[in-house]
């Protein structure tokens, strides 16, 4: 992977701004936008596709959570917020509204960079229809899951899903019928070089359900057992 991936840098704090933007370059990132307001960031968007986002959710002209569903609309390019709201309702809001990561200010810019290099490397996995794999396609008589296209077709139509939901998707294919626990998913998932905490597991299984129009009270398909962990039961039909 090659550090020419193009990273969009949302904070209306200028000093946080310099700092990323410095700590990236000398990371050898050389494609960098910076935006102060909701407004600047929506016309980057509006000019230029990015790899990854970073996002700020306190700006001036409206808060980070509506900006990401707004740029839900536009891309599935992954979404790490950066912010000084820490609490687990904002964490968790910010999960849920489609970003992939959350770090809470202050922080060390080392750390940022690390997320960024391993959320790119899962994006060129799954979100890079070139590459080519010798991964099966997955088919059942409700969704089919090409690991190769990136594509997750639920009863016909195409739906659109971020890497870390097309990576959670393709670890439940490739283990059914097997128990995880939520700390075993997010090793096994999110690796050891993410630092963050197991309750995303949580909110990224309750979009994946509602993306394969899975039941979210009496969930048949990815299955919750309760103070055990998770297991995938697949719809019946075959896999090619």
């Amino acid at each position: 992977m090659k550090d020419n991936e193009k990273i969009l840098i949302v904070d209306d704090e200028i000093g946080i701004l310099k700092m990323l933007e410095l700590t990236l370059q000398k990371e050898h990132f050389t494609h960098i936008t910076t935006a102060s307001t909701k407004k600047e960031a929506m016309e980057a968007l509006a000019e230029k596709d990015f790899d990854i986002i970073l996002l700020d959710v306190m700006l001036p002209d409206g808060d980070g959570f509506a900006l990401c569903s707004a740029i839900r609309q536009q891309t599935t390019a992954p979404i790490l917020f950066i912010s000084a709201r820490s609490s687990d309702f904002d964490k968790l809001t910010g999960l849920s509204v489609g970003g992939d990561d959350y770090i809470t200010k202050p922080f060390n810019p080392l750390e940022v960079v690390a997320r960024i290099r391993a959320i790119l490397r899962r994006q060129h996995v799954y979100g890079n229809k070139n590459i080519q794999t010798e991964e099966k396609n997955y088919v059942y008589n409700t969704f089919t899951f090409s690991p190769d296209q990136a594509l997750l077709t639920v009863h016909g139509e195409a739906i659109q899903a971020t890497a870390k939901e097309l990576e959670l998707l393709h670890f439940f294919c490739r283990n059914p019928n097997r128990v995880f626990t939520t700390s075993q998913i997010y090793e096994l998932v999110w690796g050891e070089d993410v630092f963050g905490e197991e309750k995303t597991v949580t909110i990224h299984i309750a979009k994946l359900r509602r993306k394969l129009g899975d039941n979210t009270r009496k969930p048949t398909i990815i299955v919750n057992l309760r103070g055990i962990g998770y297991k995938f039961t697949p719809p019946a039909g075959d896999i090619t």
